[in-house]
Protein backbone atom coordinates (compact mmCIF):
# COMPACT_ATOMS: atom_id res chain seq x y z
CA UNK A 1 0.00 0.00 0.00
CA UNK A 2 2.42 2.48 0.88
CA UNK A 3 4.92 1.23 -2.48
CA UNK A 4 1.46 2.37 -4.41
CA UNK A 5 0.88 5.95 -2.72
CA UNK A 6 4.56 6.29 -3.10
CA UNK A 7 3.87 5.65 -7.10
CA UNK A 8 1.09 7.47 -7.01
CA UNK A 9 3.14 11.09 -5.53
CA UNK A 10 5.72 10.19 -8.11
CA UNK A 11 3.28 10.44 -11.16
CA UNK A 12 2.11 14.14 -9.03
CA UNK A 13 5.53 15.45 -9.41
CA UNK A 14 6.59 18.26 -12.07
CA UNK A 15 2.40 17.99 -13.05
CA UNK A 16 0.66 21.46 -13.37
CA UNK A 17 -1.54 22.33 -11.04
CA UNK A 18 -5.05 20.94 -10.76
CA UNK A 19 -3.90 17.31 -11.99
CA UNK A 20 -6.13 14.72 -11.44
CA UNK A 21 -4.20 11.57 -10.17
CA UNK A 22 -5.33 9.66 -7.27
CA UNK A 23 -3.24 9.07 -4.52
CA UNK A 24 -5.39 6.65 -1.88
CA UNK A 25 -4.64 3.02 -1.39
CA UNK A 26 -7.89 2.13 -1.61
CA UNK A 27 -8.58 1.72 -5.11
CA UNK A 28 -11.77 0.23 -5.36
CA UNK A 29 -14.37 1.04 -8.28
CA UNK A 30 -16.27 4.62 -7.93
CA UNK A 31 -20.06 4.00 -6.89
CA UNK A 32 -22.17 6.48 -6.61
CA UNK A 33 -25.93 7.21 -5.47
CA UNK A 34 -28.48 9.69 -5.02
CA UNK A 35 -30.36 10.22 -1.38
CA UNK A 36 -33.24 12.96 -2.57
CA UNK A 37 -35.27 14.36 0.15
CA UNK A 38 -37.30 16.41 1.69
CA UNK A 39 -39.99 16.87 4.54
CA UNK A 40 -42.15 15.01 2.62
CA UNK A 41 -40.34 12.27 0.57
CA UNK A 42 -37.21 10.58 0.57
CA UNK A 43 -35.93 8.80 -2.82
CA UNK A 44 -32.56 7.19 -3.54
CA UNK A 45 -31.02 5.79 -6.84
CA UNK A 46 -27.60 5.52 -8.45
CA UNK A 47 -26.24 7.18 -10.59
CA UNK A 48 -24.05 5.75 -13.66
CA UNK A 49 -23.92 8.15 -16.22
CA UNK A 50 -22.44 11.64 -15.86
CA UNK A 51 -25.02 13.69 -16.85
CA UNK A 52 -27.35 12.69 -14.75
CA UNK A 53 -25.96 14.89 -12.61
CA UNK A 54 -27.30 17.72 -14.10
CA UNK A 55 -31.00 17.47 -12.75
CA UNK A 56 -30.09 17.33 -9.08
CA UNK A 57 -28.17 20.43 -9.56
CA UNK A 58 -30.95 22.79 -9.33
CA UNK A 59 -32.99 20.68 -7.52
CA UNK A 60 -35.31 22.54 -4.95
CA UNK A 61 -35.40 19.31 -2.76
CA UNK A 62 -31.71 18.60 -0.89
CA UNK A 63 -30.04 16.62 -2.87
CA UNK A 64 -27.01 13.82 -1.07
CA UNK A 65 -24.83 12.75 -3.91
CA UNK A 66 -22.35 9.95 -2.04
CA UNK A 67 -19.20 8.85 -4.29
CA UNK A 68 -17.18 6.14 -2.69
CA UNK A 69 -14.31 4.88 -4.11
CA UNK A 70 -12.02 7.38 -6.33
CA UNK A 71 -10.32 5.45 -8.63
CA UNK A 72 -12.09 6.35 -11.38
CA UNK A 73 -10.91 9.79 -11.72
CA UNK A 74 -12.13 10.47 -15.21
CA UNK A 75 -15.36 10.30 -13.74
CA UNK A 76 -14.68 12.08 -10.56
CA UNK A 77 -13.39 15.23 -13.19
CA UNK A 78 -16.87 14.69 -15.35
CA UNK A 79 -18.82 15.44 -11.80
CA UNK A 80 -16.88 17.77 -11.30
CA UNK A 81 -17.34 19.90 -14.61
CA UNK A 82 -21.03 19.94 -14.18
CA UNK A 83 -21.31 21.70 -10.67
CA UNK A 84 -18.59 24.12 -11.79
CA UNK A 85 -15.91 22.62 -9.41
CA UNK A 86 -12.41 24.20 -9.13
CA UNK A 87 -9.63 22.27 -10.62
CA UNK A 88 -7.65 22.61 -7.16
CA UNK A 89 -10.23 20.85 -5.27
CA UNK A 90 -10.90 18.17 -7.29
CA UNK A 91 -6.98 17.62 -6.86
CA UNK A 92 -7.43 17.79 -3.08
CA UNK A 93 -10.72 15.32 -3.24
CA UNK A 94 -8.42 12.59 -4.82
CA UNK A 95 -5.06 13.67 -3.11
CA UNK A 96 -6.17 11.73 0.79
CA UNK A 97 -3.52 13.18 2.47
CA UNK A 98 -4.96 16.67 2.96
CA UNK A 99 -4.76 18.61 5.85
CA UNK A 100 -8.51 19.49 7.44
CA UNK A 101 -9.80 22.05 6.01
CA UNK A 102 -12.42 24.37 4.91
CA UNK A 103 -12.77 26.24 1.96
CA UNK A 104 -15.54 28.63 0.67
CA UNK A 105 -15.96 29.37 -3.19
CA UNK A 106 -19.16 31.26 -2.58
CA UNK A 107 -21.01 29.40 -4.53
CA UNK A 108 -20.31 26.06 -2.46
CA UNK A 109 -17.98 25.14 0.62
CA UNK A 110 -15.04 22.52 0.28
CA UNK A 111 -14.83 20.52 3.53
CA UNK A 112 -11.88 17.84 4.12
CA UNK A 113 -11.55 15.96 7.29
CA UNK A 114 -10.30 11.92 8.66
CA UNK A 115 -12.50 9.77 9.68
CA UNK A 116 -10.97 7.42 12.35
CA UNK A 117 -11.09 3.43 12.66
CA UNK A 118 -9.33 0.95 15.12
CA UNK A 119 -9.11 -2.24 14.00
CA UNK A 120 -8.51 -5.37 15.36
CA UNK A 121 -4.72 -5.39 15.49
CA UNK A 122 -4.66 -2.11 17.51
CA UNK A 123 -3.87 0.25 14.40
CA UNK A 124 -5.49 3.12 13.82
CA UNK A 125 -6.65 3.40 9.77
CA UNK A 126 -7.47 6.87 8.32
CA UNK A 127 -10.11 7.62 5.52
CA UNK A 128 -10.70 11.21 4.07
CA UNK A 129 -13.82 12.38 3.45
CA UNK A 130 -14.52 15.46 1.16
CA UNK A 131 -17.72 17.15 1.08
CA UNK A 132 -18.94 20.09 -1.40
CA UNK A 133 -21.90 22.06 0.23
CA UNK A 134 -24.00 23.61 -2.29
CA UNK A 135 -27.22 25.62 -1.60
CA UNK A 136 -29.33 22.75 -2.11
CA UNK A 137 -27.04 19.93 -2.57
CA UNK A 138 -24.43 18.12 -0.44
CA UNK A 139 -21.57 15.85 -2.18
CA UNK A 140 -19.57 13.65 -0.27
CA UNK A 141 -16.37 11.66 -1.38
CA UNK A 142 -14.96 9.15 0.01
CA UNK A 143 -12.42 6.51 -0.19
CA UNK A 144 -14.51 3.38 0.25
CA UNK A 145 -18.47 3.03 1.37
CA UNK A 146 -18.31 3.68 5.13
CA UNK A 147 -20.90 2.68 8.07
CA UNK A 148 -21.54 5.65 9.10
CA UNK A 149 -23.25 7.57 6.20
CA UNK A 150 -25.09 3.89 6.12
CA UNK A 151 -26.91 4.33 9.43
CA UNK A 152 -27.47 8.31 8.60
CA UNK A 153 -29.42 7.32 5.02
CA UNK A 154 -31.19 5.29 7.39
CA UNK A 155 -32.33 8.01 9.42
CA UNK A 156 -33.47 9.89 6.22
CA UNK A 157 -35.56 7.06 5.09
CA UNK A 158 -36.89 6.36 8.70
CA UNK A 159 -37.60 10.08 8.97
CA UNK A 160 -36.07 10.22 12.46
CA UNK A 161 -35.11 13.58 13.76
CA UNK A 162 -35.21 16.59 12.32
CA UNK A 163 -33.07 16.12 8.98
CA UNK A 164 -35.39 15.87 6.64
CA UNK A 165 -36.82 19.12 7.37
CA UNK A 166 -33.42 20.84 7.40
CA UNK A 167 -31.02 22.00 4.30
CA UNK A 168 -27.70 20.60 3.23
CA UNK A 169 -25.83 22.22 5.99
CA UNK A 170 -27.48 20.34 8.66
CA UNK A 171 -26.45 17.32 6.71
CA UNK A 172 -23.31 18.39 6.27
CA UNK A 173 -23.09 18.90 10.50
CA UNK A 174 -24.34 15.30 11.38
CA UNK A 175 -21.54 13.72 9.07
CA UNK A 176 -19.18 15.75 11.27
CA UNK A 177 -21.07 15.16 14.10
CA UNK A 178 -21.23 11.25 13.33
CA UNK A 179 -17.29 11.27 12.49
CA UNK A 180 -16.74 13.27 15.69
CA UNK A 181 -19.13 10.65 17.64
CA UNK A 182 -16.80 8.22 16.01
CA UNK A 183 -13.14 10.14 17.34
CA UNK A 184 -14.64 8.88 21.16
CA UNK A 185 -14.98 5.43 20.24
CA UNK A 186 -11.33 5.59 18.95
CA UNK A 187 -10.33 7.20 21.97
CA UNK A 188 -12.16 5.01 24.25
CA UNK A 189 -10.50 1.63 22.68
CA UNK A 190 -6.86 3.66 22.92
CA UNK A 191 -7.75 4.17 26.59
CA UNK A 192 -8.40 0.70 27.21
CA UNK A 193 -5.11 0.02 25.60
CA UNK A 194 -3.40 2.54 27.68
CA UNK A 195 -5.01 1.00 30.67
CA UNK A 196 -3.41 -2.51 29.98
CA UNK A 197 -0.05 -1.33 29.23
CA UNK A 198 -0.52 0.80 32.96
CA UNK A 199 -0.60 -2.76 34.77
CA UNK A 200 1.47 -4.67 32.58
CA UNK A 201 4.00 -1.63 33.82
CA UNK A 202 3.51 -2.40 36.91
CA UNK A 203 3.30 -5.96 37.29
CA UNK A 204 7.31 -7.08 36.75
CA UNK A 205 6.41 -10.46 35.30
CA UNK A 206 4.66 -8.60 32.30
CA UNK A 207 6.66 -5.68 32.29
CA UNK A 208 5.87 -4.58 28.45
CA UNK A 209 8.84 -3.16 25.31
CA UNK A 210 9.53 0.33 24.82
CA UNK A 211 7.91 -0.70 21.31
CA UNK A 212 4.53 -1.23 22.71
CA UNK A 213 4.74 2.23 24.68
CA UNK A 214 6.10 3.88 21.01
CA UNK A 215 3.34 2.06 18.55
CA UNK A 216 0.37 4.00 20.81
CA UNK A 217 2.27 7.35 21.22
CA UNK A 218 2.74 7.28 17.42
CA UNK A 219 -0.24 6.20 17.02
CA UNK A 220 -2.17 9.54 19.39
CA UNK A 221 0.36 11.37 17.75
CA UNK A 222 -1.11 10.78 14.22
CA UNK A 223 -4.84 10.67 15.28
CA UNK A 224 -3.98 14.80 16.70
CA UNK A 225 -2.63 15.53 13.00
CA UNK A 226 -6.18 14.98 12.24
CA UNK A 227 -8.03 15.72 15.23
CA UNK A 228 -6.53 19.56 15.86
CA UNK A 229 -6.98 21.20 12.55
CA UNK A 230 -11.07 19.53 13.00
CA UNK A 231 -10.95 23.07 15.32
CA UNK A 232 -10.40 25.15 12.86
CA UNK A 233 -12.96 23.68 10.29
CA UNK A 234 -15.82 23.65 12.97
CA UNK A 235 -15.32 27.58 13.81
CA UNK A 236 -15.26 28.64 10.53
CA UNK A 237 -18.63 26.52 9.90
CA UNK A 238 -19.99 28.45 13.32
CA UNK A 239 -19.27 31.72 12.44
CA UNK A 240 -21.63 31.60 9.56
CA UNK A 241 -19.42 33.48 7.34
CA UNK A 242 -21.06 31.77 4.05
CA UNK A 243 -24.52 32.50 2.96
CA UNK A 244 -24.62 28.81 2.10
CA UNK A 245 -25.37 28.53 6.55
CA UNK A 246 -28.70 28.77 7.23
CA UNK A 247 -29.98 30.35 10.30
CA UNK A 248 -30.49 27.74 13.22
CA UNK A 249 -27.26 25.72 12.26
CA UNK A 250 -24.95 27.39 14.20
CA UNK A 251 -26.60 25.89 17.50
CA UNK A 252 -25.61 22.71 15.91
CA UNK A 253 -22.40 23.59 15.37
CA UNK A 254 -21.47 25.21 18.50
CA UNK A 255 -22.22 21.70 20.07
CA UNK A 256 -20.12 20.42 17.93
CA UNK A 257 -17.29 22.53 18.58
CA UNK A 258 -17.76 21.40 22.38
CA UNK A 259 -17.25 17.75 21.33
CA UNK A 260 -14.36 18.75 18.91
CA UNK A 261 -12.50 20.57 22.32
CA UNK A 262 -13.76 17.82 24.78
CA UNK A 263 -11.61 15.07 21.53
CA UNK A 264 -8.72 17.34 21.78
CA UNK A 265 -8.65 17.45 25.74
CA UNK A 266 -8.95 13.57 25.75
CA UNK A 267 -6.11 13.36 23.16
CA UNK A 268 -3.84 15.63 25.04
CA UNK A 269 -4.65 13.55 28.49
CA UNK A 270 -3.58 10.45 26.75
CA UNK A 271 -0.37 11.66 25.19
CA UNK A 272 0.72 12.75 28.85
CA UNK A 273 -0.47 9.76 30.02
CA UNK A 274 1.65 7.56 27.64
CA UNK A 275 4.69 9.89 28.44
CA UNK A 276 4.50 9.13 32.10
CA UNK A 277 4.48 5.68 31.39
CA UNK A 278 7.61 6.15 29.16
CA UNK A 279 8.97 7.78 31.77
CA UNK A 280 8.24 4.99 34.19
CA UNK A 281 8.93 2.40 31.87
CA UNK A 282 12.55 3.84 31.74
CA UNK A 283 12.74 4.22 35.52
CA UNK A 284 12.07 0.56 35.98
CA UNK A 285 14.41 -0.29 33.48
CA UNK A 286 17.13 1.62 35.33
CA UNK A 287 16.19 0.24 38.62
CA UNK A 288 16.66 -2.93 37.42
CA UNK A 289 19.65 -2.04 36.18
CA UNK A 290 20.83 -1.10 39.57
CA UNK A 291 19.65 -3.75 41.03
CA UNK A 292 21.27 -6.49 39.30
CA UNK A 293 24.83 -4.34 39.67
CA UNK A 294 24.53 -3.85 43.15
CA UNK A 295 23.91 -7.71 43.36
CA UNK A 296 27.30 -8.15 40.92
CA UNK A 297 28.98 -5.50 42.98
CA UNK A 298 27.72 -7.24 46.82
CA UNK A 299 29.07 -10.79 45.12
CA UNK A 300 32.29 -9.30 43.79
CA UNK A 301 32.91 -7.50 47.35
CA UNK A 302 32.87 -11.03 48.88
CA UNK A 303 34.66 -12.66 46.96
CA UNK A 304 37.57 -10.40 47.04
CA UNK A 305 39.12 -10.91 50.30
CA UNK A 306 38.29 -14.76 48.95
CA UNK A 307 40.38 -14.05 46.04
CA UNK A 308 43.39 -12.48 48.04
CA UNK A 309 43.76 -15.48 50.11
CA UNK A 310 43.92 -18.12 47.53
CA UNK A 311 46.17 -15.89 45.53
CA UNK A 312 48.12 -15.53 48.37
CA UNK A 313 48.85 -19.28 49.21
CA UNK A 314 48.84 -20.20 45.77
CA UNK A 315 52.35 -18.56 45.26
CA UNK A 316 54.03 -21.51 46.23
CA UNK A 317 56.95 -19.94 48.19
CA UNK A 318 59.34 -22.69 50.01
CA UNK A 319 59.21 -20.71 53.30
CA UNK A 320 55.58 -20.82 53.76
CA UNK A 321 54.97 -22.20 57.27
CA UNK A 322 50.96 -22.74 57.09
CA UNK A 323 52.10 -25.37 53.75
CA UNK A 324 53.64 -27.88 56.41
CA UNK A 325 51.00 -27.20 58.96
CA UNK A 326 48.30 -30.56 59.05
CA UNK A 327 45.52 -28.10 59.37
CA UNK A 328 46.13 -25.56 56.91
CA UNK A 329 44.20 -26.03 54.45
CA UNK A 330 40.87 -26.59 56.69
CA UNK A 331 41.83 -23.49 58.57
CA UNK A 332 42.48 -20.98 55.42
CA UNK A 333 38.89 -22.55 54.89
CA UNK A 334 36.89 -21.71 57.69
CA UNK A 335 38.92 -18.15 57.36
CA UNK A 336 37.43 -17.33 54.35
CA UNK A 337 34.10 -19.04 55.22
CA UNK A 338 33.87 -16.58 58.50
CA UNK A 339 34.88 -13.85 56.41
CA UNK A 340 31.88 -14.52 53.86
CA UNK A 341 29.91 -15.26 55.99
CA UNK A 342 30.60 -11.66 57.98
CA UNK A 343 30.20 -9.67 54.86
CA UNK A 344 27.16 -11.18 54.01
CA UNK A 345 25.70 -10.33 57.62
CA UNK A 346 27.22 -6.57 57.22
CA UNK A 347 25.36 -6.63 53.88
CA UNK A 348 22.25 -7.62 55.19
CA UNK A 349 22.26 -5.47 58.54
CA UNK A 350 22.87 -2.05 56.38
CA UNK A 351 20.46 -2.92 53.47
CA UNK A 352 22.48 -3.57 51.07
CA UNK A 353 20.71 -6.84 50.05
Amino acid sequence: MARLYRRTLREKKGAPPGTLVYTGEVNVKTHITVCEYDEHKAVESEITDPRDFQIYKDDPAVSWINVSGLGQVELVGRMGDCFGLHPLVLEDILNTDQRPKLEDYEKYIYIVFKNLTLDRTGQINYEQISLILGSDFLISFMEADNEILRSLRERIRGDRGRIRKMGPDYLAYCILDMVVDNYFAVLEQLGEQLEVLEERLLDVSQNPTARDIQKLKRGLLLMRKSIWPMREVVVKLERRESGLLRAGTEYFLRDLYDHTIQVVDTLETFRDMLSGLMDIYLSSMSNRLNVVMKTLTVITTIFMPLTFLAGLYGMNFHHMPELDWSYGYPAVLALMAGIGVSMYVMFKKRGWL
